[in-house]
């Protein structure tokens, strides 16, 4: 059991999925959370369900005043980023301007948190990537170009940024809300044809993700690491 007692944690995309689950983890390891997305009704919600005090703030991260007003005035010992909205297609069919807003929602989002994030010494930032940097798909290109443009930008800024410690961590299909637009019987379908698929035999849940990425702001040998947690999607 990883211990963050009284460490201040903010988790960027807090209010569902990934970011719930982190920031519930990290709640139930003594830390004191703030979750940050753009609904303030959802986080609300999900302040409420998180318990143990956990604040909240709404945050556009393509507001860059606004992100740069919520991370530069108060230091932190440890940030996720988990936020992000990324229309999907093949090239030649996913309009140009869905592209834009992919990038501008993951990988910028994330480039100015990381920009704007004033981190205690020793402390971490962690981005959540996806395995199609490693394992592309061809209905899915611009994901994992910009899941790669993460990990690669994880790197740099772990020389950049240190001693503050900087990680990705890289899911695999994950069972979050994310799928709730999927009529319920074709994603079941799904879910079971990939659990066939890889080695782990099993689809993964958000709290993987949340152990992962515990690990990866509690261990003060890891830096500039992408944490594959796929279930062996990437070997498969």
């Amino acid at each position: 059991m990883f211990s963050f007692t009284d460490q201040t944690v903010l988790v960027v995309g807090g209010s569902s999925g990934i970011g719930l689950a982190t920031a519930t983890a990290f709640a139930h390891a003594g830390a004191r959370v703030t979750i940050a997305s753009r609904s303030a009704d959802k986080l609300a919600a999900a302040a409420a369900q998180i318990g143990h005090g956990t604040e909240w703030a709404e945050l556009d991260t393509a507001d860059n005043d606004a992100v740069e007003a919520l991370l530069g005035t108060r230091r932190w010992n440890h940030v996720v980023v988990s936020a992000a909205q990324t229309p999907s297609g093949p090239v030649r069919q996913l309009a140009l301007d869905d592209a834009r807003k992919a990038m501008e929602s993951k990988f910028w989002g994330a480039y100015r948190v990381a920009r704007a994030a004033n981190i205690a010494d020793g402390g971490s930032l962690t981005l959540i990537s996806g395995f199609l940097s490693v394992r592309p798909s061809g209905t899915s290109v611009l994901q994992g170009a910009i899941n790669a443009a993460l990990e690669s930008l994880v790197r740099g800024l772990a020389l950049e940024f240190s001693p503050v410690r900087v990680n990705a961590v890289s899911p695999g299909m994950i069972r979050t809300p994310l799928w709730d637009g999927m009529e319920g019987e074709k994603r079941e379908a799904l879910f079971k044809a990939v659990a066939e698929k890889v080695p782990a035999k099993r689809i993964g849940e958000a709290e993987d993700i949340a152990n992962a990425v515990l690990y990866a702001a509690a261990t003060p040998f890891t830096t500039g690491s992408t944490i594959l947690v796929d279930g062996g999607g990437a070997i498969a």
